[in-house]
């Protein structure tokens, strides 16, 4: 069940966010925790359903709106930048917020706790799993952003990654990925989907989607997405459900 939470921030505001947990009896350990990084889109309802789909699966799941910074306007530009420079200041610290709230719930096991993000969140979670030390134990990076310099994923933890070979602005992030992952020795399964294309994992119906300057090819591909969500999860219940 969802559930709306507010993340405390040390200057005294917090983030709004959005919480699910899953059913049934929390385990003695606590649940293992998923902090989820929206799309440029923000809080979208497949971003929603994606903590859904976490909470069914075991993890207490938690979605901050990197957008609840004063006005949707200034925090979009300044996101943009950030996205666009590879240097995601305040969304890394709202992440890391984010994770410490959660790593303080009762019932969430703070040991076992991973991030996962999409399109720009892909990449503020790549990031924020790049820094040192990185508080997470995973990462999952769908379409987003990889920087061209390996030595600044060399703090990585084990990361998890799906590209659509159709979206032509994301598909040489995802070769990147894979060719850092391996020449850093960092545990990866990196996935390249030649049918899709951006936003395939997700069911999301967004405007700048019809846009033909995007060369994204946006849309949910559900043969690529089933696999890939197949994936993801073997990767992160090997390095935080199953206590790896």
């Amino acid at each position: 069940m969802r559930q709306p939470v507010r993340i405390p921030l040390p200057d005294g505001s917090s983030l709004t966010a959005t919480m699910a947990l899953p059913k049934g009896t929390v385990p003695a350990a606590g649940w293992p925790g998923m902090v989820v990084v929206h799309e440029i889109y923000g809080v979208e309802p497949d971003m929603l359903h994606v903590i859904d789909i976490f909470a069914a699966h075991g993890y207490a799941a938690v979605l901050p709106d990197l957008y609840s910074h004063g006005t949707r306007i200034g925090c979009l530009t300044r996101a943009m930048h950030q996205f666009a420079t590879g240097k995601p200041g305040r969304p890394a610290a709202d992440i890391d917020a984010t994770r410490r709230w959660l790593a303080d719930r009762e019932d969430v096991d703070g040991g076992r706790l991973g991030v996962i993000g999409f399109c720009m969140g892909g990449g503020f979670a790549l990031a924020y799993a790049a820094s040192e030390p990185p508080g997470v134990r995973a990462v999952s990076v769908n379409y987003g952003a990889v920087p061209r310099d390996q030595e600044e994923l060399r703090a990585v933890c084990p990361v998890v990654g799906s590209y659509g070979g159709r979206d032509l602005g994301f598909v040489p992030h995802g070769s990147r990925l894979r060719e850092h992952m391996r020449a850093l020795g960092v545990e990866h399964d990196v996935e390249i989907y030649p049918a899709a294309g951006h936003s395939f994992m997700t069911d999301g119906h967004h405007p700048i989607a019809k846009l033909a300057l995007f060369p994204l090819r946006h849309g949910l591909v559900r043969p690529a997405a089933d696999d890939a969500w197949q994936r993801t999860f073997a990767f992160l219940d090997k390095h935080l459900a199953n206590g790896e």
